[in-house]
């Protein structure tokens, strides 16, 4: 018994010694900062932006779940809140892929993880009514979005007047086209839905679930 003691703790020290000179350390690379043009004003707007994305995304995902359980039994809807959730996730992480790519996130990305993030909300008497939030919700995206482009396209913001033309045409093309596209669709199917409930009641939210649901 006290031969496969020791044998335990020799292994034991054994493998410390090795995980320590497994461990890779570098040294601080000499990288030539010159590349680095983001002024710190448009860098933290963006890091605020990661942030909204995130919480947009959890709210999109207690959407989902709300109407995915079994007292509400809304399929459609659970799929497109869900199918939100994702897109608001995907959102967030090419925000960090952008600072990355722009030099700005070398150490510090794992605080954008940090913060708590809680829905808002998590209970709505209608479909309807969710999808007024929705509305609601991208319509605050996008105007931070707008905030963003305003702070990174400043002049005045940087000792040498520097304007992120790059930074403002992404965000432009990239995520306010598709967010404008996503405010009309919701608004379109806030007006569908009031009709239908309106001719139906409670029968015509379950039609439109079902067309949800595709």
């Amino acid at each position: 018994m006290k031969v496969v003691v020791l044998a335990v703790v020799f292994v034991s020290v054994i493998s410390v010694s090795f995980t320590a000179d497994l461990q890779c350390t570098h040294k601080k690379v000499d990288v030539p900062e010159e590349w680095l043009s983001m002024v710190d004003p448009c860098v933290k707007k963006m890091q605020d932006q990661i942030q909204e994305e995130m919480r947009a995304a959890i709210q999109y995902m207690a959407m989902g779940a709300h109407f995915s359980r079994d007292v509400i039994n809304r399929p459609g809807f659970a799929k497109f809140f869900f199918d939100a959730a994702s897109e608001e996730r995907q959102h967030s992480i090419k925000l960090i892929s952008y600072l990355l790519m722009r030099g700005n996130l070398t150490e510090n990305v794992s605080t954008l993880l940090q913060k708590r993030i809680e829905p808002a909300t998590e209970v709505w008497d209608s479909g309807i009514s969710a999808l007024r939030d929705a509305l609601r919700l991208e319509a605050k995206v996008t105007n931070k979005i707008r905030d963003v482009i305003k702070v990174c396209e400043d002049p005045q913001l940087a000792e040498n007047n520097f304007n992120d033309y790059h930074l403002v045409d992404y965000l432009t093309g990239e995520f306010l086209e598709e967010q404008y596209k996503g405010q009309r669709e919701l608004a379109g199917y806030i007006s569908t839905l009031d009709k239908m409930v309106g001719e139906h009641g409670i029968l015509g939210e379950f039609l439109f679930d079902k067309q949800l649901l595709g």
